[in-house]
């Protein structure tokens, strides 16, 4: 048997009563906050770096959008637009450099920057298109390798594992040409934009050169290296970077989850780079 309402109120004293409107009320404002949240929720902006990483990116950004996350990906052309972005908040995260670079980009921009979660491991080599073996290289021959302070230096290490130069004792990735304590071949070593080394391979003898941009500029095949390094090391991963204050944005925390845990996002990554990739989480 059902019970007029009016009747229920009888068994209710007045401070019961006030105290379920209270609750109603508010479990109605926080619905509709919920909802208009949802609604009102900022596009996620990440700017990378151009390179074949860009498709996997997008594979997650069309997950996300499934997932009721709207995400823009910013593709940029070089390596140090995407960390003003981030700086002038025209970006809300970045992915495309590892710790050594980002370490020495807030030593250099006096950026206030933290890396919140690892993404893949990419292997550079020393390529060639006139050699086929490094014993082959003339006395006097050009090389070419990255013109930033980290990678340039991981270019003269792995030029030092190949034999070819010799190394002050103990230096590591922040090594320089002045650096270079024996040089048997009289090697002129030339310094460039790490995305323009593909493209500077009809001109010197051996570049240091990164699959990715090799792939992007067809100029050789990306698996041809004289010589790789490996992918052992997690200090070259690429990193998730953000603002102090966006350390706990959900918004890019979800996205890394999506981009980590998507088969789709690995299918595009293996299909992009084979085995010249590993993944760092």
């Amino acid at each position: 048997m059902r019970i007029p309402l009016p009747k229920v109120r009888r068994f209710l004293n007045a401070p019961t009563l006030a105290l379920i409107s209270a609750i109603t009320f508010s479990f109605t404002l926080a619905l509709s906050a919920t909802h208009a949240q949802a609604a009102d929720s900022p596009t996620l902006k990440i700017g990378t770096a151009t390179s074949p990483q860009i498709e996997a990116l997008k594979v997650a950004a069309r997950e996300a959008k499934e997932q009721g996350l709207d995400v823009k990906i910013i593709e940029f052309t070089d390596w140090n637009t995407p960390n003003a972005a981030l700086a002038n908040k025209d970006i809300d995260v970045n992915y495309f450099q590892h710790i050594p670079f980002l370490e020495n980009a807030k030593k250099q921009g006096g950026y206030n920057f933290v890396a919140i979660a690892p993404g893949t491991i990419m292997k550079i080599g020393l390529y060639s298109k006139k050699i086929k073996r490094f014993d082959e290289l003339k006395n006097g021959a050009t090389v070419a390798i990255a013109n930033d302070p980290v990678n340039g230096g991981r270019g003269l290490l792995l030029l030092q594992r190949a034999g070819l130069i010799k190394l002050t004792p103990g230096i590591d990735y922040r090594a320089t040409t002045l650096d270079i304590i024996d040089n048997p071949k009289h090697l002129k070593i030339v310094q460039l934009e790490a995305s323009q080394l593909a493209r500077s391979l009809d001109d010197v003898d051996l570049a240091q050169g990164y699959p990715s941009f090799i792939k992007l500029a067809g100029t050789t095949d990306p698996n041809s290296a004289l010589l790789f390094d490996g992918l052992e090391n997690k200090n070259y991963a690429i990193q998730w970077v953000v603002r102090p204050d966006s350390v706990s944005d959900p918004r890019i925390r979800k996205f890394i989850a999506i981009y980590q845990h998507s088969p789709a996002v690995r299918a595009a990554l293996d299909k992009a780079f084979g085995n010249l990739y590993a993944v760092a989480w």
